[in-house]
This record gives C-alpha cells, structure tokens and sequence, in this order.
C-alpha cells in the first residue's frame, strides 16, 4: 500500500445533495439523555481529527476547493504513512476515552462503529503498506499528477498560476520518494509484474512530449496552462512570464523528475520475475487474505468467493443463452460472443466522430436515467455529471471506465470517464450498462449523494468501502432494466456482459492470487466467458494482479444489495416501497456491508411496526 493511500479512507467520494427531503424509514430508538449534545460532540471531534489528516495532503486539499497548500504536493514517503497511522490509532484512543456509545443516538453510535471499524481495517492494511506497487499498467504519479494538475487545480490568479508552476517543480521531489519506495519494495522481493514496465514507460513519455519538451504542438500540461493563463485577467508581460517560467519548469524539475522514474523503472525492471499473483510475494497468502477482506468487507476465503464466482458464471450464462434465443441467433453461445465482438452493426467507427458518438449516446442513457429516477429515489444528487473520454496521453494505463467524484464544494462536477482508445474494440451493446454503473444511477447517485449528507462526520461523507459502492454500481446496473434503460435485447445482453465481467472477477482474482493461475490461464477463462474486447480482457487481468482482491469487492456487493431487497420485499409485501429502500441503502453513507445488513434489518422492523 502506498503511504499516501493511508489517508482514512476518504478519497473515494464526490459532491451533491438532494432535490427533496430523504424520508423517515429507518428505525431511530428513543435517544439517550444527552445524546443529542453528545452527538454534536462527536461530530466536532471526528470533524476535527478528519481535517487534521486531510491538511496532510495537499492534493485532497484542492480537490476539495481549499487552496490550502496549492502550490505542494502530496508527500509519497514510508515517513509519511507511519505519521497517518499514528494520528488514526491516537483519534481511536481519544475517541474511546472521552465518548460512551450508549451515550449516542442510534446515528451516533453509527458513526462511533464506523470510525472503530475504519481505524481497523487501516490496522491490518497498514501491515502490508510495501505491497502496493506505485507504478503499474493501473497507473502511475506520471499520469496522475498531469491529470490533477488539469482536473483540479484552478487558475483565477497570478499567485494560483505560480502554484501551479511550483507544483510543476515539485513533481521532481514526488518521482524522487516514488523511486525510493519501489527500490525498498525491490530489496524486500515486492517487484512489479513484468507486464507493468512497457506501458508505464509509454504513458509517461507521452507526458513529456511536445512543447517544450521536443518540437511539435505543445505538450498537454503547457496547452493547459497556457489556456488557464489566457483566461486570466492580467497584464500581457506578466502572462508571458508565467508561460515561460512554466515552460523552465517542465524542462527542468519535471522532466528531471521523470528521468528519475524511467531511471528506477530500468533499474528495478531485469528484477520482473513474471505475471504471478499475490502467491509469489512474500507472505503473500496472509496479504491476500487481508486485501479481500479489505475489498469485500467480509470474512470469506478466496475458496468461498471462488465458488461464488463460478455459480454466477453458471448463472449468467443461462440468462445470455435465453437473450441469444430471443434475437433468434442460431449458434453457441461462444459464437454470440464473437458475433457480438465483431459484427459490424455492434460498433462504433475507428474515429474522432465515432468517439463523439458513443459519448452522445452514453449522455443519452444518463438523461433517460435522471428522468425515470423520481419513481424510484426519494433524494437526487444535486452535482453535474458530465460523460468525457480518457486522455490520450493516458490511455494505456487509465481503466475502462471510471468516476471521479466531483468537489464537495460543487466547483468540479462528477464526472463518467470512458476509455476510447480503440474503439474497435467498444461494444455499443455495453454503452447504456457502462453508463448506468459509472454514472446513473450508479456512481453518481452514491458518491456524490452521500457528500450532501446532512449532520454526518466528513469521514463518512467522504469516505468509502469498495464492496459497498462498487456493489451499488452493479445492482443498478439490473435495476436501469426495470427502469427503462435497455431499449432491445441486445442493450440487455450488453447488461449481462457486464455482469458477467464482474462474476468472472470472483474467478480470475481468486484464481491469479491464490490457486497460482497464470495470466494466460486468466485470460483465457475471460475469453470463453464474455463478449468482452480483446483488449479491454487482457487490460482487466493486469488490472487485477497490480491490485489483489479489488475486482472480488464489485458482485460480493451487488449479491448482498440484492439478498437485503428480496428479504425487504418478502417481508413487507405490498407495503414495501422501492424509493425507502433505495433512502436506506444511500441515506447513511458508505459502510461495510455487515453493518448494511443491519440497517436495512432495522428498516423492515420499523415499517413491520
């Protein structure tokens, strides 16, 4: 684990709020006397101890639209992992000292677990703080620290455009602490998959390409400086300056900086072993184990979630076979696949035209969503959502597809990213499930929901558990079915594709870091299950070996989502209102799904009366 991922689990959320009241239907017991005050005082404390590890990082800071810090970066030392850790366990203690949980409200008490389970589970993470690689084909600082630069740091003064000169510069200082730390992980046997040291390379040279690096068009941090600069209400001399101090920036530290990654990156490179799993690194069952308890927020071995995945297969598959009848094709299911791979009808033109295409249609899919959701939310967030293409200079190592919250000051809209680098290999079928899950009622609907949250702790707001958010993106990714988003079969079947990623997740992550599968022997299950692009399979199983158990966190979620809305159903009958029930899911925040559990336990007793 990187040391600056360490941060209390706070760096998964966006900004918004709701366009009507939540309603009432969650059980709240009688409050304890007092609670109310000592309720305040909790979230005055927690509140407090978030902003003291958020001043820490200065990259959170301007996500968040402070510009507090606006000209540093974040610190990637070991150093500055074990300060995060002290501060969390010194907060457990002082919270445990001065605060009774039977002193709280039944949201107090809520919020006393969270932070106790936060605080745990950064515990056991921070065991295996070396395991994490830096750099991989998941990304890197390389192209990170651009898309901040671009993404997040606004320009709308002299003094903020030479912060972001100096952030320029201190890009130097980062690849420098990044290179130490992938040299100690190197003396411990912790050494990336061979597969991560081509791309990575790529992508980071394509960062230092263009003006006024070498010859040609201007490379993408001067273009964007340059636009931010001319927008700028300032003299002419003194926009010029900050262009060509910018540009000795970037040809100077910044470049400096990269050369001493690419140096690291060939040093540590003849160490590659291979693509092998979690198995092959030291101690590598035990960390396995914690990263899938870490993703699933369950105590399931990787043999349980094995066999879970296999069923899902199982599972899936039958319902594809009963689409692949209805459209009347007549082969095997392998040979839908491929027909749906490669017929033509299924894609979108090789082109800047068909890239606009596909995000038209994807904009589309989110509008129709956003009109439907009344029937089915109580609460809609307020942020913009905004649906654009991953970065060229960054599309071999940027995912599929992804979120990225807005600010919680709602100055940076959420927004859906999706990856067109070839989009040969995009499936129009897939276009309104990708959009559904990433946008909404997915991501969006979650994440930037739960920051407009009222009298919450900002730990909660802002933070995040992978089974239960990435779980919410697939359940909604059945639940657009019903609310209209699947205009034929085939945008049906595009649904169950994507279900079926998620279900061979459990197979291959499980397969990869615990039963010692190969990459190949990965990629070849992905193939005889899925209509998935060539390229977008072999992107997924480096994906999951650079992380280890993250891709299990998706259907585990979206399984116990779906139990707790059959138990709902069951037990209230006609009295069971989908718009409550989706209010309990999101209504609290993010959590670990035993906690979930209980909520919606106490949810069905309440309307039960």
């Amino acid at each position: 684990m990187s040391p600056r991922l360490l941060l209390p689990l706070i760096l998964l959320v966006p900004a918004c709020a709701a366009t009507t009241p939540p309603q009432a239907v969650t059980a709240q017991p009688a409050a304890a006397p007092g609670a109310n005050a000592e309720d305040a005082r909790l979230l005055a404390f927690l509140d407090k101890a978030f902003d003291e590890a958020v001043a820490l990082s200065p990259e959170t800071l301007t996500s968040f639209g402070s510009k507090t810090g606006y000209d540093k970066l974040d610190d990637y030392t070991s150093a500055e992992g074990e300060r995060r850790m002290a501060m969390a366990e010194a907060t457990l203690a002082e919270m445990r000292r001065q605060f009774r949980p039977e002193a709280l409200s039944e949201s107090g008490r809520l919020s006393y677990r969270l932070f106790e389970t936060q605080v745990e589970n950064q515990r056991r993470q921070y065991a295996f703080r070396d395991y994490s690689f830096p750099v991989s084909t998941n990304g890197s600082p390389a192209g990170s620290i651009p898309v901040f630069l671009i993404n997040q740091h606004k320009i709308a003064s002299v003094a903020d455009a030479e912060a972001y000169i100096a952030r320029i510069a201190e890009t130097d200082r980062v690849m420098r602490e990044v290179a130490a730390h992938m040299r100690m992980q190197a003396g411990k046997g912790i050494i990336p998959p061979k597969m991560v040291f081509a791309p990575a390379r790529a992508d980071a040279q394509k960062v230092i390409t263009g003006a006024p690096f070498t010859a040609g068009e201007d490379s993408t941090l001067l273009a964007d400086f340059k636009k931010k600069v001319a927008a700028l209400d300032a003299p002419a001399a003194t926009k010029t300056k900050l262009v060509a101090d910018a540009s000795a920036a970037l040809t100077g530290p910044f470049k400096n900086g990269f050369a001493t990654l690419f140096a690291a990156l060939d040093e540590i490179e003849p160490q590659a072993k291979g693509n092998d799993g979690a198995w092959s690194l030291p101690n590598g069952e035990a960390y396995y184990a914690a990263r899938l308890a870490q993703n699933t927020t369950t105590a399931m071995s990787a043999d349980a979630i094995h066999q879970v995945g296999l069923a899902q297969v199982a599972r899936i598959r039958a319902e594809m076979e009963a689409v692949k009848d209805r459209v009347g094709f007549k082969g095997t299911l392998g040979e839908f696949f491929e027909d749906v791979r490669s017929n033509p009808r299924f894609k979108y033109e090789n082109s800047a035209a068909g890239r606009e295409v596909y995000l038209t249609d994807a904009r589309a899919v989110i509008a129709s969503m956003m009109a439907a959701a009344p029937r089915y939310f109580h609460t809609l967030p307020k942020a913009a959502l905004e649906v654009r293409a991953v970065e060229a200079w960054r599309q071999d190592t940027a995912a599929v597809a992804f979120y990225n919250r807005p600010a919680p000051d709602g100055s940076r809209p959420g927004i859906f990213y999706v990856n067109l680098a070839d989009m040969g290999q995009v499936q129009k079928v897939q276009t309104a499930g990708i959009a559904v899950h990433e946008g909404a009622p997915g991501h969006h609907f979650q994440i930037a929901r739960q920051q407009e949250l009222p009298d919450m702790p900002k730990f909660r707001r802002l933070g995040g558990y992978s089974a239960y958010s990435e779980g919410w993106g697939l359940y909604t990714e059945r639940l657009a079915k019903e609310m209209g988003a699947y205009s034929d079969p085939y945008d049906e079947f595009g649904m169950l594709s994507l279900q079926m990623w998620r279900a061979i997740r459990l197979v291959t992550d499980t397969g990869m870091h615990s039963k010692r599968w190969s990459r190949e022997k990965a990629i070849a299950y992905f193939q005889e299950n899925s209509s998935l692009a060539q390229r977008d399979i072999v992107k997924e199983v480096e994906r999951y070996i650079n992380n280890p158990g993250q891709a299990t966190s998706y259907m585990i979620g979206q399984l116990k989502i779906a139990e707790l809305r059959a138990r709902s159903e069951q037990a209230l009958g006609s009295r069971f209102d989908i718009r409550d029930f989706h209010e309990v899911i999101l209504g609290n925040g993010a959590m670990p799904l035993n906690l979930l559990e209980e909520q919606v336990d106490r949810y069905i007793a309440a309307k039960r009366g």
